[in-house]
């Protein structure tokens, strides 16, 4: 026998809960799209573009840590997704920012090894800025975690005409390694003539990234007009290896406050 259909008044207080159940608007996946650009001559480089919903104000480009490599494809993004910039970029466009995650110039089939605090990628991030103002005039802001603070230091430092109008540096990386020989102090902090955040995790267990170098960090952006340190405690428990982004270093459990106390930053300015 088949079973009794429930009576219509329970058929739709279901149908109203199973709505209710529903995600709101503000949380629905922002459209993304990835573009491709000239960079330095005979180079390009590619970038994962999200919209927000209304009128950005401002942009903000985005460096991922590691090699920097994340093998964008029509298909998408190939590496890197678990990255702390990367994972939240839909958090980062609800805040109202146009989004651009910055993947890899042609040339450097190894990445960004040894190369994030060179004159060229300064230019190639120039090239960025310059294609995110064509789409949107206004501030544009670099943000880098881990070793994509370099790139967003070395472009604030070496680009004293269409550069950035402010930079956020989280996890920053002050210790150089076998993999790289590169650390946030070859950034050319000192020259740096834009509003600097620095963001660190108190319980950062990464021996590259140590909070207790943070005040170095800030002594050294000796020409910064605006400069402050934002540190944040607590979150989940790690679920990889301390210098991965699942963990403290990647603020694993506390990505909505972090951001939006840095997004809250950034508008102030």
């Amino acid at each position: 026998m088949p079973p009794r259909r429930p009576p219509l008044r329970r058929r739709l207080l279901g149908v109203l809960l199973l709505v209710a159940a529903l995600p709101a608007p503000a949380t629905w996946a922002v459209d993304e799209e990835i573009r491709t650009i000239p960079a330095r001559p005979g180079v390009t480089e590619s970038l994962l573009l999200l919209r927000p919903s209304g009128a950005p104000a401002p942009s903000v480009i985005m460096f991922a840590g590691g090699d920097g490599d994340l093998a964008l494809t029509s298909a998408g993004i190939g590496q890197l997704r678990g990255n702390f910039l990367v994972r939240t970029r839909q958090a980062w466009a609800r805040e109202g920012f146009l989004v651009a995650i910055l993947d890899r110039p042609s040339d450097r089939k190894g990445g960004l090894w040894n190369f994030r605090t060179t004159p060229e990628h300064a230019v190639d991030v120039e090239h960025a800025i310059a294609a995110l103002r064509e789409i949107a005039p206004g501030p544009v802001w670099l943000v880098g975690t881990s070793m994509g603070t370099l790139s967003a230091a070395n472009a604030a430092a070496r680009l004293t005409e269409g550069g950035p109008d402010g930079i956020v540096l989280t996890s920053s990386v002050t210790e150089t390694s076998r993999m790289s020989y590169e650390a946030l102090r070859h950034a050319g902090l000192g020259v740096i003539r834009v509003p600097t955040l620095v963001v660190h995790h108190k319980d950062d267990r990464c021996w590259a990234s140590p909070h207790s170098a943070t005040p170095a960090i800030l002594k050294a952006l000796k020409q910064a007009p605006v400069k402050e340190l934002m540190v944040f405690e607590g979150g989940s428990p790690p679920i990889s290896a301390p210098c991965e982004a699942r963990a403290a270093h990647g603020y694993l459990g506390i990505e909505d406050q972090v951001i939006g106390a840095i997004a809250a930053w950034i508008r102030a300015r």
